[in-house]
């Protein structure tokens, strides 16, 4: 394996680490009122370390026989409509996410945050919290997908993907731990830190989560309509070869 891939690879994993599930709700976990269980937060990464690395693994391994074997049920004119529906509804629903009627509201991210923040949350719930995070953000992750297809075509064996996928997954959550280890080292100014982090959270996550949504949905629906006809001679994007 190049030097280049390895810096390649460790690029994308700190982009995906600031994604709300590897950054944002560790940040609220350490906002928590009262001593630091850092039991609890290691849970809650190890989860979610441990999802990307299983999700990781099932695509490089089985991600083209998978789309060879559903390639061609694609294209069926049923399908293509659920997808273009698929498209627009979540266009639609991107505009639930306005950054203002987020903050007026209090909104999904606000009570995300309630909850991490919660002194009564189990350990069960924080590894509910960390699936759900990795399942919402697993499609729109495109350096960790980059990163996935790269591993893909490199001729590496079976257990250097295993441990080169597993290195990503841990610098994934390495900001994460170094902030649980300043907050532990320096207690008053890493909370005054992390206190200006959530202020910038609870403002601009909605937003982004509805840019995401919007433009997901646009490419989605776009690829179905210009399959069904629908868009005459555009230029074909296909999102599925």
């Amino acid at each position: 394996m190049s030097v280049g891939l390895l810096l390649t690879l460790a690029g994308l994993a700190l982009i995906d680490s600031t994604s709300i599930g590897t950054l944002f709700i560790p940040v609220w976990l350490l906002l928590t009122p009262g001593p630091i269980r850092v039991g609890r937060i290691l849970t809650y990464l190890g989860t979610i370390a441990g999802f990307y690395l299983g999700v990781g693994l099932l695509l490089v391994w089985g991600g083209t026989r998978l789309a060879e074997t559903v390639g061609g049920a694609l294209d069926h004119r049923p399908v293509l409509w659920a997808q273009l529906a698929l498209g627009v509804g979540l266009f639609v629903l991107s505009f639930r996410y306005d950054g203002k009627r987020q903050r007026r509201s209090g909104g999904g991210v606000l009570r995300w945050r309630d909850r991490a923040t919660s002194g009564d949350a189990s350990g069960r719930w924080l590894v509910g919290l960390a699936l759900l995070a990795a399942l919402a953000e697993v499609a729109t992750m495109l350096p960790y997908l980059g990163a996935v297809t790269l591993l893909s075509t490199a001729d590496l064996s079976g257990p250097a993907v295993v441990a080169v996928l597993a290195g990503y997954c841990v610098v994934m959550v390495v900001p994460a731990l170094l902030l649980l280890g300043a907050r532990l080292a320096f207690p008053a100014p890493i909370e005054r830190l992390l206190g200006r982090l959530n202020t910038w959270i609870t403002q601009k996550a909605g937003s982004a989560l509805g840019w995401v949504l919007g433009i997901a949905g646009f490419l989605i629906a776009r690829d179905a309509a210009y399959r069904l006809g629908l868009l005459g001679g555009a230029v074909e994007i296909n999102l599925f070869t």
